[in-house]
């Protein structure tokens, strides 16, 4: 198959995957609304006894803007796993659609998805108080981590919606991506956790990353963090597609 004719299918999937998002307004609005509120309760509820050296509202967003991309992300296995349960898979496999275009219309639909409610997130911090000091190039810098780790965890969804026996068994993954940036420095610096979860906190994915868009946004120091964000960005984005492509294959042709 061309180049053309994968770039052609792949933007049917997408367009296919953007349809089913838009008319999945629940869906939608629950990705949206439960990091907004998140937000607003950590910083009006919780915030006045946080002690991060900093306005909490400036240490809060980048942690909240990961949250909100788990959550999206996870409603990428739900529907890669709706796919492989209703049957349309074997409808696609009867018409010349190349086989990886399903998963990246559902990957690069998440992306698109994340990236506007990242954005609605962003807004409401400005609305809040928060005020980042970056320039237009760290703005573009902090872009580009967000899309990557977007990218990375929605290939990570796809291929545990693929594992997954249900939408109600993939459901759960959901919760999973959710709960990881609770125990990292989204919320409170690590140095503040006890022992067995400091140790956590510090050498699990999701903190490398905040502390990346953190500096990027406020000035904090970065120091090698970015290189450990890139380096678990790509390794999880890779290891996923490969595993995903992989799993779609034999769940196909099985």
């Amino acid at each position: 198959m061309s180049l053309a004719y994968a770039a052609s299918d792949a933007g049917v999937m997408i367009g296919r995957s953007l349809r089913h998002s838009t008319r999945n307004i629940e869906t939608m609005l629950t990705a949206i609304m439960l990091p907004v509120v998140l937000m607003l309760m950590f910083v009006y509820v919780f915030g006045g006894v946080m002690q991060t050296g900093t306005d909490y509202v400036d240490y809060v967003v980048p942690g909240i803007v990961l949250l909100c991309a788990g959550f999206g992300a996870g409603s990428t296995a739900i529907a890669v796993a709706n796919d492989m349960e209703n049957g349309i898979v074997d409808r696609f496999r009867s018409m010349p659609i190349g086989s990886s275009a399903v998963l990246t219309g559902h990957v690069t639909a998440s992306v698109a998805r994340n990236l506007v409610a990242t954005a609605i997130v962003i807004g409401v911090g400005f609305a809040v108080g928060w005020r980042p000091t970056a320039t237009p190039l760290e703005w573009l810098a902090a872009a580009g981590m967000i899309t990557l780790f977007i990218t990375a965890i929605s290939w990570l969804a796809a291929a545990a919606g693929l594992v997954a026996k249900s939408a109600e068994a993939a459901n759960a993954f959901t919760f999973v991506l959710m709960f990881i940036p609770y125990v990292s420095s989204a919320f409170v610096p690590t140095d503040s956790l006890p022992t067995v979860l400091r140790g956590f906190a510090q050498h699990q994915p999701v903190t490398p990353v905040i502390e990346t868009i953190r500096g990027l946004w406020m000035g904090t120091e970065i120091g090698g963090q970015a290189w450990w964000a890139l380096g678990w960005c790509a390794g999880i984005g890779l290891v996923s597609y490969l595993v995903a492509a992989w799993l779609f294959r034999r769940r196909t042709t099985g």
